[in-house]
Formats: C-alpha cells, sequence, structure tokens
C-alpha cells in the first residue's frame, strides 16, 4: 500500500552528531497528492529528486491528545468534513518486515490502543530554518527527534507515555520504502534512534519501537508545531513552571531563546514552541531534560483544554480543526475525521490522574544513550501486559493458555538454540548455545541444535515460535525447562522454534525464576498528569536578574 507520490533517492541521511547542533529545531511536513479516501500521501522527505513543497514544521513533541479532542468538535456539515478530510496526510504504518503481536483482549473483550507520536527535526522551508537555525542542515533528510509511545489502557481508565530520547542507541531492522521499494537493509551496529524516519518514512519508526519493545503498534501520527501553538493561543496560554528567571542562550549562540521568569507563566505562540524546544537552560542540558519540559507541557495543555471555558467559541473550534488536520500526518487507519473522532473520544475517557508519563529507562554510552538493561524492558512489560504504571487499580495474574494445537513428541520437535548472553557491559558467554542445547538433549529433545553464528543482547530468555501451528511445540519447550509460557513469543524473527538463551541464564541448568515486579522502574522519571506543582530546575549558568 504505497504512497501516490514518488521521494528523491538522492536524500542522504546526517551525521548523528548533526542532530545535535538542531536542539532547538522543528519538525516539518511535505505535501503530496491527495489519496482516494481524501487524505494526502506523503511525498519527497528531503534530499535529491523531486523538491518537496514547503509546508510547516511538525512540533518538536507530540500533542496528540489534544488534537483529536478538537477535531472531535468541529463538524459543520458535509463539506466541511470533506475538506478537513482533504487536510489530512497519510502514510505506512509499518515498514519494517516484524510485527509485534496482537495484544490478547480482557474478559470484556476490550483491547488496548498504542500510538506512536513522532516529531521531525526537518528544515525544508525559509520559516523552518528561522524557527530551527542549524543552517548546514537545510533540506537535509529529516530526523524523528521526538518519539512518544501513548498507551491506552483496554478498559479506558488509564494511559501511560513512554518518551524515547533521541539519541538513543538501537539496532535498526530492514525497511522498504513504498514510494519506489528501495531496501535499507537493517543496521550492522547502534544506530542513533532518529534516523528512522529517513529510511523509507515514519513506518521505519514504527518498526523499530516494535522490534525494540514488542509491543504492537496500532498507529502514528505526526504533529505540525503550528497545530499546537493554536491551541495554546486559544486557551490562552499553556502554564509552564521554572524554578528560576532562565534565558536559553550561550556565547555560541545556542539555545531556544525561552526568556521566563521564575514561576508560573502561560506560554503561548512562539514562546510555546521555545518551552518545547529548550535544552540548553534546564539542569543537564540534555535531550532528557527537554522530554521532561514536554511532558510538563503535555500534561498541563491537557488539563487546560478540559477546563477552560474560552473554546466555546465556534469560530475558534472551527480555526483549530483547520490548522490541526493540516498538521497531522497519520497511518491509513486513522486517515478520516469520523477515525480521530472515534480515537478522541476514547482519549477523552481518561482523566488526568490516571495519565503516567515517562522517559524510557537509560544508560550512557559515551554522549548517547541505551535502554537500560532490565529496567526498560521492564517498563516496556508493563505497557505490553496493559498494567497501570501509575500503580492504581487491581490486576488478576495472567492465566497461562495452553496452545489448542498439541506438541510433537520432545524428540520430534526441532529447536535452534541462540546465544542471547550480550549484555551492554558484559560480552556474550563463550559456548552457550551449545551447552544449553546439550541440556536439552539430555531432556529427550534430539533434534536441538545450537546456532553459533548468531550472537544476541537478550535480557530474559524466550522461546520464539513463527506460526500457530508451531506453538505447541515451543510451550512445550518452556515447559521443559520449568520456563513460565509468558515467556513464549510469536516471532516473525525466527523460522522455527527457537530459544535464545538470555542474560538472566549465563551459566546452571535452569533458567531463574524471576519474581514478577509490576512496580515502574523509578529510572522511568514517572510524572502524574494531574501534577500541577512540577517545576523545571533551571541550569545556573542560564538565568539572569
Amino acid at each position: 500500500m504505497g504512497k501516490s507520490s514518488v521521494r528523491g533517492e538522492g536524500a542522504r541521511p546526517r551525521a548523528p552528531h548533526a542532530s545535535d547542533h538542531g536542539q532547538d529545531g522543528g519538525p516539518s511536513h511535505e505535501g503530496g497528492e491527495p489519496s482516494a479516501d481524501g487524505g494526502h500521501r506523503r511525498s519527497g522527505r528531503g534530499g535529491g529528486g523531486r523538491a518537496p513543497r514547503p509546508r510547516r514544521r511538525i512540533l518538536r513533541w507530540s500533542a496528540t491528545i489534544l488534537s483529536v479532542l478538537i477535531l472531535g468538535t468541529a463538524g459543520a456539515g458535509y463539506l466541511w468534513y470533506q475538506h478537513l478530510n482533504n487536510n489530512l496526510e497519510t502514510d505506512d504504518l509499518n515498514l519494517g518486515e516484524h510485527r509485534a503481536p496482537e495484544p490478547t483482549p480482557n474478559a470484556a473483550g476490550q483491547t488496548p490502543l498504542n500510538i506512536l507520536l513522532i516529531g521531525s527535526d526537518a528544515r525544508d522551508s525559509k520559516e523552518n530554518q528561522k524557527l530551527g537555525g542549524a543552517k548546514e542542515t537545510f533540506g537535509g533528510t529529516p530526523l524523528a527527534d521526538v518519539q512518544m509511545l501513548l498507551h491506552l489502557s483496554a478498559d479506558r481508565t488509564n494511559m501511560s507515555v513512554i518518551s524515547m530520547p533521541r539519541d538513543t542507541l538501537l539496532d535498526i531492522p530492514k525497511c522498504t520504502d513504498p514510494d519506489d521499494g528501495k531496501v535499507y537493509e537493517a543496521s550492522t551496529q547502534r544506530t542513533m534512534t532518529n534516523q528512522t524516519l529517513g529510511r523509507g518514512g515514519p513506518g521505519c519508526t514504527v518498526a523499530t519501537w516494535e522490534k525494540l519493545t514488542n509491543i504492537h503498534v496500532d498507529h502514528f501520527m505526526e504533529v505540525d508545531f503550528a497545530g499546537v501553538v493554536s491551541m495554546a493561543d486559544a486557551i490562552g496560554g499553556v502554564p509552564v513552571c521554572v524554578d528560576a528567571n532562565i534565558h536559553s542562550r550561550d556565547s555560541q549562540g545556542h539555545g531556544s531563546g525561552l526568556k521566563l521568569k521564575k514561576g508560573t507563566t502561560a506560554v503561548k505562540g512562539e514562546q510555546a514552541l521555545q518551552w518545547l524546544r529548550t535544552r540548553y537552560g534546564f539542569d543537564g542540558g540534555t535531550d532528557i531534560s527537554r522530554a521532561k519540559a514536554q511532558h510538563m507541557y503535555m500534561n498541563s495543555l491537557v488539563r487546560e483544554l478540559r477546563d477552560n471555558a474560552n473554546l466555546s467559541s465556534p469560530n475558534k473550534l472551527r480555526r483549530l480543526a483547520e490548522t490541526a488536520t493540516s498538521a497531522l500526518k497519520v497511518d491509513d487507519g486513522l486517515g478520516t475525521v469520523k477515525k480521530l473522532y472515534d480515537l478522541s473520544n476514547e482519549l477523552k475517557k481518561v482523566s488526568p490522574e490516571r495519565t503516567t508519563m515517562t522517559t524510557m529507562p537509560f544508560e550512557y554510552v559515551g554522549a548517547r544513550v541505551i535502554p537500560k538493561p532490565g529496567d526498560a524492558e521492564q517498563l516496556f512489560r508493563l505497557v505490553r501486559d496493559d498494567i497501570a504504571l501509575d500503580g492504581k487499580g487491581k490486576r488478576k495474574p495472567a492465566e497461562e493458555k495452553l496452545s489448542d494445537d498439541p506438541a510433537a513428541a520432545d524428540d520430534e520437535i526441532a529447536v535452534q538454540v541462540q546465544n542471547g548472553t550480550r549484555t551492554d557491559v558484559e560480552p556474550p558467554v563463550s559456548g552457550r548455545a551449545n551447552a544449553v542445547t546439550q541440556i536439552l538433549a539430555g531432556k529427550g529433545f534430539a533434534k536441538a541444535a545450537a546456532d553459533t553464528t548468531t550472537v544476541l543482547a537478550q535480557a530474559k530468555t524466550v522461546v520464539r515460535f513463527p506460526s500457530a501451528e508451531l506453538e505447541g511445540d515451543a510451550q512445550r519447550v518452556a515447559k521443559s525447562l520449568g520456563m513460565k509460557l509468558s515467556s513464549v513469543k510469536k516471532s516473525t524473527d525466527v523460522s522455527g522454534v527457537t530459544l535464545v538463551v538470555g542474560a538472566d541464564w549465563r551459566e546452571g541448568n535452569k533458567p531463574p525464576k524471576a519474581k514478577q515486579d509490576d512496580k515502574t522502574p523509578d529510572s522511568a522519571d514517572a510524572l502524574n498528569g494531574s501534577d500541577k506543582k512540577a517545576c523545571m530546575h533551571v541550569d545556573p549558568d542560564f538565568t539572569w536578574k
């Protein structure tokens, strides 16, 4: 399901360090041809080939909640509805070969929703250049500098958001551009996650998230900053707080230009954009502190939209709907105002008190970061298992569901064993795949074989299978080793039953039985959506009197 206009092949990804100079840059859209359903397909993403039609830049953070709330109130007849549909731009959801399995419905038949929010760092117009700076990157391949996974619980009682720092180093999967069929092979070394957008489009960013987290992503959204700024203006500004006077500008000219007095200020217009772009000036001067500021803004804006009476004007709502639909790029599954309206009704069911903003737990590798072993997977698992990050609500232990397909005899089950004991701080255990293969052979799995050509980094030992007819065999392997059935995962990354020996089983004859802990890791730096006292700590080098 490719897109209608072909992207130029001359685009050249920027070096990872180039984004450091664009700390205050904003995202962008390019135009496209109308699609059959009234939306617009994405055209060139920068670089060579056909020059993209300049459009407003995508906001550095993704205020999707707010956009869809506005859309839900903006209907004014069929023609207006069609006009708003024509504003929307669509793109393919997943450009990779791997798809995370869809979640199992709860007892009431409900399933959670996972939406990846993306903001790019393109400078594709004079307006973008003026706001974003970094002249040397003008027209370059856009970067996915803001990535947030929004998880709406199956019962619609709570919502969780995970931000990923743009400097996160990951294994990016193989992606295929739906425009021209160009194949971007999987990265051979860890690569900054913000480069995913230039490898065929937002669908590659989605594919990377699914590969890392094994969380099924239902939709994605990219958001233009102008739409969010208009919303901030319409409600009279969004309250933000700093614990000291701040001016985000250093002697080399770095900084967003944000200048605020100590305390709470309702920011709007370009000042709101400056808040969202600021890195220099907040304590730490990193993307981590910027993500925290974006979380505060997002929470505050949601509260203002819920409480502010100024949004009763039909004209204001129409203007907001016009701006919001022009600002959004979505997957085909959200490609009409009706679909966005339905989504808004789902999102509105969650109160700020049950909304939790988090940052993916990380650790530094030089100037970059990687997912923190243990903590990052813990956070991903909680979202995968639809467990509220605020610790509220009772959750019954998941029942272990046996496959409907019976297992073959042990000596007939072919099992490939891979060594996944490598971590970011420890080398792989030499010969581990062979050792575990012998353990399986001793249990009667005569067709177990070690894959000595593959060394992975897998935190927890897992048994993977590619299709339903092998699920029973995979469960039998797990049971023979004393593993829970929850460690058996369907995956298109394998061609048969595959045991990946994780870093939790570096020695011994049995995988460890870890206790299940459903607590959100402290390293996720959780922020509750109702916290009105949250305040950004200012770097003393960026204060003024």
